[in-house]
């Protein structure tokens, strides 16, 4: 297991000696936006108070680099195994103050003692989100894994691959049992490539009646979390390719299954608020897969590309939980692919701005809208969104985060810090690798 790097941004010194010379900045970008808001109506403490209870969970995977179907170049210091990727999340979670949890992916992050594993987490002031199974790829050196997924896991047409995929997925539940996870979520590739392939009725019964094995091995306070994607790796059609259909199982599945809604899983310039709002209705959202995309599941920084559609998801989850339409807390959680960058600073970014979409959203007048709304005067009540995504809520998130020890500005103290160049000392140079396309 290799060791943190001295000067590590989970010192909380090392954090307080960077935010020093910040504090009297900060200090005062926070009165002049109080008194702003004030102007509003607006209580600037209590929107602080919020901000700084809100968190999101980082993914494990999302600590390392990732890639194309063409081709992955590797950076320096990536992590070599999920202890590295958890101290890794470990810094995001001391400078942002945002993400004390890890999701976890199994059988990526499968080890022979997750008691040692969790207590490595613990020691470092991070616990453990919703745990991933996978079976959209094939693990052929894993003794449980020996059937191929190519033509599909919980849906196939096969009972013994069938078999195969719901026990990895019963397993996921223990290991996440032995590091306090409350939740599984279940993303299958299962789909077709031509017309004729699969039968699309049988394939949808399959997926549900695996699942619902899946679901009889639940802890009575755990949640499962279904997850729908219209395409890839699957061209022509996919078991669980909308929210529709993601519902009907979920329905079906039973009580503890709900719908996971990942921001970049839908056609282009598909409604997804909207989408959000029909799951409160239902009583079946779980909760968020964030990310941003420009043409499909790009996988992109949460905020990078439409930072006002991440606004308008959190918007209908601010208007649901004030109305008392939120049965239970949704589960946030990050997933991104980080092709070009330093994962552990897009991470970092991703985290600011989802925090930032949740604050604004918390200054939306709902009261002016609900008239505007009434009245069907359009203009108006865009204005009123408008007004609160462009509200400057930067000294708001600074304050929330100098208050709980993270860092007052996180990726200038990460870099600073060297921590990425200590981990490229220490771990082993990964190789880069080609993609799925000759």
């Amino acid at each position: 297991m290799n060791q943190i790097s001295h000067i590590r941004p989970v010192d909380r010194d090392y954090r307080a000696g960077l935010n020093r010379p910040l504090e009297a900045e900060a200090a005062r970008d926070y009165e002049f936006l109080g008194e702003k808001l004030a102007r509003r109506d607006i209580d600037i403490e209590q929107v602080t108070a919020q901000v700084a209870r809100f968190s999101v969970a980082v993914p494990s995977w999302g600590t390392g680099t990732g890639g194309t179907r063409f081709a992955r170049f590797p950076g320096d210091g990536e992590p070599a195994s999920v202890f590295d990727r958890i101290e890794d999340c470990a810094v995001i979670n001391s400078l942002t103050g945002a993400t004390p949890t890890i999701s976890p992916h199994f059988p990526w992050d499968e080890v022979p003692d997750y008691a040692a594993l969790r207590a490595h987490a613990e020691a470092l002031g991070v616990g453990f989100d919703a745990v991933n199974s996978n079976t959209f790829q094939d693990h052929p050196a894993h003794a449980a894994h020996p059937l191929s997924y190519k033509f599909g896991s919980l849906s196939h047409t096969d009972p013994a691959v069938r078999a195969q995929a719901i026990a990895h997925n019963i397993d996921c539940i223990r290991a996440g049992e032995a590091l306090g996870s409350k939740a599984l979520t279940i993303w299958i590739g299962d789909g077709s490539n031509f017309p004729g392939q699969s039968h699309f009725g049988q394939a949808f019964e399959r997926y549900i009646a695996s699942v619902q094995q899946v679901a009889a091995s639940l802890p009575p306070d755990w949640t499962l979390f279904l997850e729908h994607k219209i395409h890839e790796p699957a061209f022509y059609s996919t078991v669980i390719q909308d929210w529709g259909s993601s519902l009907l199982a979920a329905q079906a599945v039973g009580p503890q299954a709900r719908c996971l809604v990942d921001l970049g899983h839908h056609a282009p310039n598909v409604n997804i608020e909207m989408i959000v709002a029909r799951l409160i209705h239902a009583g079946k959202l779980a909760g968020f897969h964030f990310n941003d995309s420009k043409y499909g599941d790009d996988d992109l920084d949460a905020g990078a590309i439409d930072p006002f559609r991440l606004f308008l998801v959190f918007h209908e989850l601010v208007d649901a939980e004030r109305a008392g339409r939120l049965d239970v807390a949704p589960a946030y959680m990050i997933d991104q692919s980080h092709n070009v960058t330093d994962p552990i600073e897009s991470l970092i970014s991703s985290a600011i701005e989802i925090q930032r979409a949740y604050a604004q959203a918390l200054l939306v007048d709902r009261m002016a809208l609900s008239e505007y709304q009434e009245g069907n005067d359009a203009m108006m009540a865009n204005q009123v969104l408008k007004r609160a995504f462009t509200t400057d809520v930067a000294p708001i998130l600074a304050t929330a985060r100098f208050r709980k020890g993270a860092a007052i500005e996180p990726l200038a103290a990460y870099r600073a810090s060297g921590y990425r160049q200590a981990c490229a000392g220490r771990r082993p140079k990964r190789a880069g690798g080609g993609g799925g396309i000759v």
